[in-house]
């Protein structure tokens, strides 16, 4: 069996231009660069800072940010040197089909699509619990849940999942456009929360930076000794679980990482950029750069302002809470009503990111053919609707809060893939035009492989055995039906490398007759 079967660039940049299953591209860098920001300044930045804090790392949290920060900055210029390279959907399912062979692809593209059905399904019915706690702010004691016995609905996701699903359908370039400008009026909250949280920062609170490690147990109660919560690697090398100190840095990097999600998916929208050998590295470049400096304020203003201690007395601390703590009771309805904001971004992104992956998939035979097909706005209009039905069943119906850490361990593992691909690709085809190049080939993305790697094993016992479970319903999948569909086996693909080699040269000659009309 050729599991390892790799497909060539030409194959998938031919796919990218034939027929009914071609994307319009419309997307400027700036675009782009706003997308990775409405995705990854969402729920991290008003809550997940402060959970680092109370129950990780203390004041450290910072470290844990940058830490995350700059594993996340540099695997996805491993993406952006890929998109300059291959600018189609699909993202690390793509980049790794031409490197290290269809299997390998299949589970990228697999994980990919647990990360971003989980993390849309979740901040979907995030969206849905800050905007009943802004509505209880504004004084409105209304609840968006439904009660049938035991069994509870909630329609308040579906609000905002038909409207970006319906944005998207029309077009990506309208879904881009509303998208960032609830981005900048996100981006302006966080200034004017981080502005006002420097008033209220002690020093003393900075103190000690990193606090002394300490059992799980003293800090989370006596359910967070056992082996399941536990780290892997804690749990792997016998240690006792612990939070603070330096391994308490690590899995609070760990846990951030969820922050930085869906800079991949701003690679995953390369086939709809405008130039994209120049626009997709430049908008992810700058997308990440904003993204990080934000993050360090945000939590130099959260460990500032209130104890870690006080915040890990609290049920669910966030930013919110420290300035409650801190006793700006008046800053919650403007940090709520930000969050609302801010997720209500995160949620169009994801919507657009899961659909190209499937999108990209089902182009290739691995999933049903029909998915792939465009229609009359050059969107893969069937296939979204899908797609929002599916993340709105999830986020209404299920709690799907327990799934947050899924969405890391996907992302982690795409991530580790793609900047292995990186040197795979330079031995391989050294002949491609590379837009950009990350540095230090292949040591360095070898390194980023390692740190995500490193990140992965500093997740929870339980993560693991659900992750090990999802790939195996992917193997069943795989064996059962896309092995034995699979264009590139079938010889399909290279049908569509004459078409588009044939279409080439048509338009050649069709620009030669113009310009001999012309003199």
């Amino acid at each position: 069996m050729e599991l390892f079967r790799t497909k060539s660039v030409e194959q998938a940049l031919a796919e990218t231009a034939t027929g009914d299953r071609k994307l319009v591209r419309s997307l400027g860098a700036w675009d782009l660069a706003i997308m990775g920001v409405a995705v990854a300044v969402g729920a991290g930045i008003f809550s997940i800072g402060a959970q680092a804090a109370a129950f990780h790392a203390g004041p450290a949290a910072i470290l844990s940010f940058l830490i995350a920060g700059v594993i996340c900055a540099a695997a996805v210029m491993c993406y952006a040197e890929f998109a300059s390279m291959i600018p189609a959907a699909g993202s690390a399912y793509t980049f790794t089909y031409t490197t290290v062979g269809e299997i390998v692809a299949w589970i990228i593209g697999w994980d990919l699509i647990l990360e971003m059905l989980f993390a849309g399904s979740v901040v979907s019915k995030y969206w849905s619990v800050y905007l009943n706690d802004f509505l209880r702010l504004m004084g409105f004691h209304a609840s968006t849940e439904i009660d049938f016995g035991k069994f509870k609905f909630d329609w308040a996701p579906l609000i905002v999942i038909t409207f970006f699903t319906v944005l998207l359908v029309l077009g990506t370039k309208i879904g881009a456009r509303v998208d960032g400008a609830f981005t900048i009026l996100k981006i302006g909250i966080v200034v004017f929360v981080v502005i006002v949280g420097f008033f209220y920062i002690k020093m003393s609170n900075y103190t000690p930076f990193i606090p002394p490690s300490e059992p799980a147990s003293k800090v989370l109660g006596p359910s967070s000794g056992g082996v399941m919560t536990q780290p892997l690697l804690q749990w792997v090398t016998g240690q006792q679980p612990t939070v603070y100190g330096v391994s308490g840095i690590i899995s609070g990097a760990a846990l951030v990482f969820f922050s930085f999600l869906g800079f991949d998916v701003v690679a995953t929208a390369s086939e709809e950029a405008k130039n994209p050998k120049r626009n997709v590295p430049l908008g992810i470049g700058i997308g990440m750069l904003m993204v990080i400096v934000m993050y360090m304020l945000v939590a130099i203003v959260t460990t500032g302002m209130v104890s870690y201690k006080d915040l890990a007395k609290a049920k669910d601390p966030s930013l919110a809470t420290g300035f409650e703590l801190a006793g700006a009771t008046w800053a919650a309805k403007i940090i709520s009503f930000a969050i609302v904001i801010g997720l209500t971004t995160v949620v169009m992104v994801l919507l657009l990111g899961l659909t190209r992956v499937i999108f990209a998939m089902s182009r290739d035979g691995l999933l049903p053919r029909g998915l792939s097909k465009v229609g009359k706005h050059g969107t893969p209009a069937k296939l979204q609707i899908a797609v929002g039905v599916l993340f709105a069943i999830v986020s209404s119906t299920f709690d799907v809060s327990i799934l947050a850490d899924m969405v890391n361990i996907g992302t982690l593992s795409a991530f580790t893939l793609v900047a292995i691909s990186i040197p795979i690709m330079r031995k391989k085809r050294p002949d491609l035009p590379r837009s950009f190049k990350i540095p230090g080939n292949p040591w360095v993305p070898i390194l980023i492989a390692v740190a995500n790697l490193w990140l992965m094993l500093n997740l929870t016992v339980l993560t693991w055995i659900r992750f090990v479970v999802w790939l195996l319903i992917g193997f069943c999948i795989y064996f059962g039906y896309s092995y034995r569909h699979s264009r590139l086996g079938t010889g399909e693909l290279d049908v569509d490398v004459e078409k588009a080699e044939e279409d080439l040269d048509l338009a050649g000659v069709v620009e030669e007759n113009a310009e001999s009309r012309r003199a």
